[in-house]
């Protein structure tokens, strides 16, 4: 201590065999289908593949990087304010749009706006924890979520900067997102690198630290959305700059500031240019005609439309066939829909397609405002053309062009030909070996090189809810915990949590008769050290970038921000185990350190425990459920007498208690990460249930308590050994 981790000492990724064509599968559907999969899925083996494919092709090779020798903070910001400077004119120029034209460029901004600072999700983390630069980075990540309101998050206030503007969007993982903002290809694959360096934070270090800083010291989505700076450029500077300190003192510091410097400039040349291409698309928009604009509108809609539409022709076809056709051509339907009665013009104004789509109309709510106010141009236009005379002569109405959007699409092939030629040199393609627990710890904890392992991982976990099980059934005579089945209501959680704090955590209190020689005191630290040491692995995956919708998301992010000390190093928890066991002359390896399988201190017997909290936490979406529970029963594990008791032996020896004294005051039952614990599941049901029924919400209830079971099996040793005995026994007989 202190962690001065500056990048992974790994330098390989082990994938399965199987994983290359899942991966290239991935890639090859497209950009759009690339973007919905690594948002979605943040948990298998492909994804992660695919990962470090885009950030292959998208970051540049550090040698040769110009300036990377003697780069410091204030040359960096100096680079950064120059783009700055540069893209500022045209940046104040989108302001000045009409209001179409500026709705099609934040429109078209949103994606990578949205996903901004992803990469930050999962860096804290039991391979990162608790490092100095981690922490300061976390504590940034903490405030650009909103410090635990989530109304306050700068996703938040960028979607209402939207909305203001007139932008209106789904979620970020909805299978509609991309076409609601209308996305261009190259929008979609910058957006895809951001969230690519998301799914591998800890094995690229110095380039997030880098895309960190450019990204939000440029501030486009700031200037564009008319948004404060959620952070200052001076406090941003002033990470990065400690950074570059640290790697002053690290062996590979020479790589890795060259490393950084050039993420640095990636970002920079991204950001340009894809300023030039909202400029771009802001032309092409003002270019259109009103023909051009309606009949984008019609094909965007039709798709969706057809069947809805079975007694209407158009030019004597129905438009059930015309929008069902895989040739549909929407300028040539145009052609011969403005010609039709459905134009018309009434004697009072207006005409029969205008009003199906007001209110009242059978297509009311189909187009949004500015789509309507479109139309209604277009429609005006038709009519004049004809003079008051209709239908309208043929001659009098100019030819129906629809020109083909392609803005943006050089740049787009160049990094879509790069992605799918990606073969990066450092990923191996291996089976998963025979492994011990030593080993099996040490690839969890850097289970981002290690990807192959992920499987085990999830067989590991699934077996740990199997073992707990049984505790379902005789769980009430647990010791520290009751993990017996009962039939939900927030109430009845409640008072099963205050049952088990009460009678077997607090009245069983009374001092210690005799304090245990210093031998066994250190022997009980060293058998419960390995657990502590990757505090809340459970739920450093919860809550990210897409992710992150239901208010149960944000309140176990806030639980895990806590545990993390909110990004300062000496309210860390896992700072706080290690000054503990450095009170007791034990020297311990990182965990993340191959050294660390070598360690002789922490006995092997106890790294089940460790393991399945890595396991579990690797899956924060398949065993969301099972972890709100697990939560609930580890936060409440160390209230009243065990943990009293502790403090008692270590204050006796001398020992340093600060871990303990934090945990029984910050794991309280009254306001604290208990009562935290038991708002995220009340939380969660309330929704299911309001959602998708009372049955949805009973099965997510079974699933949530076994997950409380899973974890009570590994503490109720004298429980699990009896029902042994009894099972033995009945073999016997």
């Amino acid at each position: 201590m202190p962690d001065l981790l500056t990048s992974s000492p790994l330098t390989t990724f082990e994938f399965s065999p199987g994983a290359a064509a899942e991966a290239g599968a991935f890639l090859d559907a497209g950009p759009e289908a690339t973007f919905h999969r690594l948002l979605r899925d943040q948990e298998s083996e492909a994804m992660l593949l695919a990962a470090r494919r885009i950030l292959h092709a998208f970051l540049p090779l550090p040698e040769g990087i110009s300036g990377s020798q003697n780069v410091d903070a204030d040359g960096i910001a100096a680079e950064v304010r120059a783009v700055r400077d540069e893209l500022q004119p045209v940046l104040n120029a989108f302001t000045e749009l009409a209001p179409g034209l500026r709705e099609a460029v934040l429109r078209q901004r949103a994606p990578i706006g949205l996903v901004g600072g992803c990469w930050l999700d999962t860096l804290s983390q039991p391979a990162t924890q608790p490092s100095v630069i981690v922490n300061r980075l976390f504590q940034q990540h903490f405030e650009l979520r909103g410090e635990g309101k989530p109304g306050r998050s700068v996703h938040r206030r960028r979607r209402r900067a939207l909305e203001n503007a007139g932008v209106h969007l789904p979620a970020l993982t909805a299978a509609d997102f991309l076409d609601k903002a209308q996305t261009r290809p190259l929008t979609t694959l910058h957006a895809n690198f951001y969230v690519a360096l998301g799914r591998l934070p800890a094995s690229f270090m110095p380039e997030v630290v880098g895309v960190h800083y450019a990204f939000h010291a440029l501030g486009t989505d700031d200037d564009l959305n008319g948004m404060a700076a959620p952070l200052p450029e001076a406090r941003l500077r002033d990470v990065l700059a400690e950074y570059l300190d640290l790697t002053r003192e690290s062996p590979q510091g020479p790589a890795e500031r060259a490393r950084l410097l050039a993420a640095v400039r990636r970002v920079l040349d991204l950001e340009r240019e894809h300023v030039a291409m909202l400029g771009e698309l802001a032309r092409w928009r003002a270019g259109l005609s009103l023909d051009a604009q309606v009949a984008e509108i019609i094909a965007r809609h039709a798709p969706f439309a057809g069947r809805l539409h079975r007694d209407i022709r158009v030019a004597g076809r129905p438009l059930t066939e015309t929008f069902a056709a895989s040739d549909f051509d929407a300028a040539d339907f145009l052609t011969r829909f403005r010609r039709t009665p459905y134009l018309k013009p009434r004697p009072g104004g207006g005409c029969r397609f205008l009003d199906a789509i007001k209110f009242g109309g059978p297509m009311f709510a189909i187009f949004d405002e500015h789509e309507s106010a479109v139309l209604t141009s277009w429609i005006a236009e038709v009519h004049a053309a004809g003079g008051g005379r209709w239908p309208v002569a043929e001659g009098d109405l100019p030819p129906v062009e629809m020109p083909v959007n392609r803005v943006g699409d050089v740049q787009a092939d160049r990094w879509r030909t790069a992605t799918e030629a990606s073969a990066p040199p450092d990923v191996v393609h291996a089976e998963l070996p025979e492994i011990d627990d030593r080993e099996f710890l040490y690839r969890l904890v850097n289970i981002e090189h290690f990807p192959n392992t992920l499987a085990k991982a999830k067989e590991r976990a699934l077996a740990g809810f199997a073992d707990g099980d049984v505790l379902l059934i005789h769980g009430a005579g647990g010791r520290y915990t009751d993990a017996s089945q009962f039939d939900y209501t927030p109430d009845a959680l409640r008072e099963r949590v205050e049952a088990i704090y009460w009678d077997k955590l607090v009245n069983p209190y009374e001092p210690l008769p005799e304090i245990p020689d210093r031998e066994q005191v250190v022997f009980h630290q060293k058998t419960m050290a390995l657990g502590n040491l990757i505090e809340a692995a459970w739920a450093h995956r919860c809550g990210n970038t897409g992710h992150d919708l239901r208010r149960s998301d944000e309140l176990m992010f806030a639980i895990y921000a806590d545990e993390m000390g909110r990004g300062e190093v000496r309210k860390n928890h896992i700072t706080l185990i290690h000054q503990v066991l450095e009170s007791m002359s034990i020297d311990l390896p990182h965990v993340r350190d191959a050294a660390f399988k070598e360690q002789e201190e922490l006995p092997d017997s106890h790294y089940f425990f460790a393991i399945d909290q890595l396991c579990l936490g690797l899956f924060p979406d398949s065993f969301y459920c099972e972890i709100l529970g697990y939560n609930l029963a580890i936060e409440m594990y160390g209230l009243g007498e065990l943990r009293m008791h502790e403090i008692e032996k270590l204050g006796a020896h001398g020992f340093d208690i600060a871990y303990e004294e934090a945990h029984l005051s910050i794991d309280n039952v009254s306001t604290g990460h208990t009562r935290q614990a038991v708002d995220v599941i009340t939380t969660y049901l309330d929704e299911v249930e309001r959602d998708h029924g009372a049955a949805a919400a009973e099965e997510e209830w079974r699933r949530i308590w076994r997950g409380y079971a899973s974890f009570a099996f590994f503490t109720e040793h004298q429980l699990i050994a009896s029902l042994r005995e009894n099972a033995e026994a009945e073999l016997v007989i």
